[in-house]
């Protein structure tokens, strides 16, 4: 009876430990999607996304917000963004222009994300911008988004889509028009 009993509550802790670990790798849409910890996989552990959103565009481009959060204690850099709904995601920096002017422009190097730090992406700062819309982004709609930083690791996160009217800046260079 004691072996029967044993082998029942063996059997009960591998399913257990197996639903656990099914259950570890599916995150939020907002957290990272890999709850492992080990070389190259610190953002993953650490960095999370809140308050994250798009701007509304019909054509063209657009751009994402949100803050993004280091609880690491390692110090991070984003490297590169990606997305389905452009041709293209870039990294981008607002910038004195010389004249007082301020004008957004692709940020060399990506954007640092210093441990236990956040990053504020903004209207009018630091953002995502998506080039080469695929369909118009409307209110209402949700775009998935996935941040690559440089220890080769990932976030992935979905924001929903807002109307504003602000974040109408130039583009330095005149290559693209802002949206």
């Amino acid at each position: 009876m004691r072996t029967m009993q044993r082998s029942l509550t063996s059997a009960l802790a591998v399913a257990v430990a197996l639903s656990l670990a099914a259950c570890a790798g599916t995150g939020t849409p907002t957290s990272a999607t890999n709850a492992a910890v080990g070389a190259g996989q610190v953002a993953e552990a650490s960095v999370t996304l809140t308050d994250g959103w798009a701007k509304a565009a019909e054509t063209g481009m657009t751009a994402v917000f949100g803050e993004l959060s280091n609880s690491g204690s390692e110090d991070l850099v984003v490297v590169a963004v990606e997305t389905d709904a452009a041709q293209s995601a870039e990294l981008h920096e607002m910038v004195d222009d010389g004249s007082g002017t301020m004008t957004m422009r692709e940020k060399d190097g990506g954007f640092p994300l210093a441990a236990g730090e956040h990053l504020h992406l903004e209207p009018g700062g630091n953002h995502v911008m998506l080039l080469g819309l695929g369909a118009p982004l409307l209110a209402g709609d949700e775009v998935a988004v996935t941040f690559t930083f440089d220890d080769g690791s990932t976030l992935e996160a979905v924001v929903p889509v807002k109307d504003y009217d602000g974040a109408n800046e130039s583009y330095d260079g005149g290559e693209h028009e802002a949206h």
